[in-house]
């Protein structure tokens, strides 16, 4: 396996909705599917990086890591707004609407998120236009 984030999920049938619904805009789908954990990956392929949505091992309840954050490279700024409104059409909540972001760089365009466990996740295009 190689580079990989998971994310905690306190209800996987919800969390997994969510990011279905949400990695969808940006072309990834689940790739991998385990009693109380899913895989997603650009394509459905299973090639890294993926992300992992699972209850913790520990049984402990999901928590969002503070100052935790999970960004995902798109081509498009229309990309990001469609990640960011189907977010919160899904049940997450707003962060930072789609926007230029000029401290970053000048065709800097993100949007922010927090999925329903509250942990963040962000869409960027650095590409001008689009």
């Amino acid at each position: 396996m190689g580079l990989y984030v998971t994310l905690g999920a306190l209800d996987c049938a919800v969390s997994n909705e969510f990011y279905a619904t949400v990695l969808a805009t940006i072309g990834w789908a689940p790739h991998a599917d385990y009693p109380g954990w899913r895989g997603f990956s650009e394509g459905g392929t299973g090639a890294e990086p993926t992300v992992w949505v699972a209850k913790p091992f520990n049984g402990a309840p999901a928590t969002a890591g503070n100052g935790t954050m999970v960004g995902f490279t798109v081509k498009t700024r229309a990309a990001v707004d469609a990640f960011y409104a189907a977010a919160l059409a899904a049940g997450g909540t707003d962060e930072g609407a789609p926007g230029l972001r000029p401290h970053y760089g000048p065709n800097w365009y993100a949007a922010y998120v927090r999925d329903p466990v509250g942990n963040k996740l962000a869409a960027v295009c650095d590409a001008e236009g689009g």
